[in-house]
């Protein structure tokens, strides 16, 4: 944590700002999506739902009815929850690949909502959404004023997520992951557990579509496409999972690597699937998990 405030304010110089502050979004949807797979052993393929879904309830609340930010964001966190308390409640009762094949076909239809209903303006989605001024004070139209609050933000939701896993909660959630029978028989209740964590993942997410949607001033269908999900799942393993900063590092690599390969169309997509076979191949704990087993630490 220490070297992320040192490093942060000399980012800006190093990497172009609106990629610096998308990289930071999606490296808060990594987190949020870690803490499902990586503490809890669910392994989602529809988490684009929320982070998709709560971008369009951002993008909308802040141009359509012309609330601030912090309101914009806290209803897509909302909505973001709602929709996981009712998707985990459906997907939780099964495991391994069927519990990801629930995920993943919920979020198809959470993707035809978004294609049909009018609100989302169908395959145009909802451009040139207003900034705004958070608290009606910080005005966000300024670009470096704008980094310094998504990092805030980021900062703060890493700090909740680092607080979960190391409290007696995350450590229910280890004991499920690692033996779940054994967890029943001492008395907790692991589908409720499963439920709180997928549910708080969830917010999480939606609080980083939420926030996306502010920083690119808009919101799309490839957010919510089957794609997203696969993405979160690359930058997951990448960076390591079941890690704290693996996902951080995961989600910069990738948004830095498509930002940076634009120029080879189709191609980005290959180059990424040569990364993630190396990464299963050379490093099976991922880049930080790799690191945190050399130098006997966890990250």
């Amino acid at each position: 944590m220490v070297v992320l405030l040192l490093i942060a304010p000399l980012l800006p110089q190093l990497i172009y700002l609106p990629t610096l502050m998308q990289a930071l979004c999606f490296a808060l949807f990594a987190c949020a999506f870690n803490l499902l797979i990586g503490y809890v052993g669910l392994l989602s393929f529809g988490h684009a739902m929320f982070f998709g879904l709560a971008s369009y309830v951002s993008a909308y609340t802040a141009k359509e009815l012309g609330v601030t930010p912090e309101l914009a964001m806290l209803a897509a966190v909302v909505v973001a929850a709602a929709l996981g308390l009712v998707t985990g409640a459906l997907s939780i009762r099964r495991q391994g690949i069927y519990f990801a094949m629930i995920t993943l076909a919920l979020a198809q239809m959470v993707r035809f909502f978004c294609l049909q209903a009018p609100f989302t303006h169908g395959e145009d989605g909802i451009n040139e959404v207003p900034r705004g001024k958070l608290l009606g004070l910080i005005d966000l139209s300024n670009q470096l004023t704008c980094y310094f609050v998504v990092l805030v933000i980021f900062l703060a939701a890493f700090l909740l997520i680092h607080r979960i896993i190391n409290s007696p909660f995350g450590e229910i959630l280890k004991a499920i992951r690692e033996n779940e029978p054994r967890a029943i028989s001492l008395g907790y209740k692991a589908e409720q557990y499963k439920l709180a964590a997928f549910v708080l993942s969830a917010a999480l997410a939606g609080l980083a579509g939420g926030l996306k949607a502010i920083v690119v001033q808009g919101a799309s269908l490839t957010d919510v496409h089957w794609t997203a999900s696969g993405e979160v799942v690359l930058m997951t393993l990448v960076g390591g999972l079941g890690t704290v900063f693996g996902p951080v590092a995961g989600a910069f690599i990738i948004v830095l690597m498509k930002n940076n390969l634009t120029g080879l169309g189709s191609w980005v997509i290959v180059i990424q699937g040569a990364i993630f076979v190396a990464c299963v191949l050379a490093f099976r704990r991922g880049i930080v998990g790799e690191i945190a087993r050399r130098i006997g630490k966890p990250l």
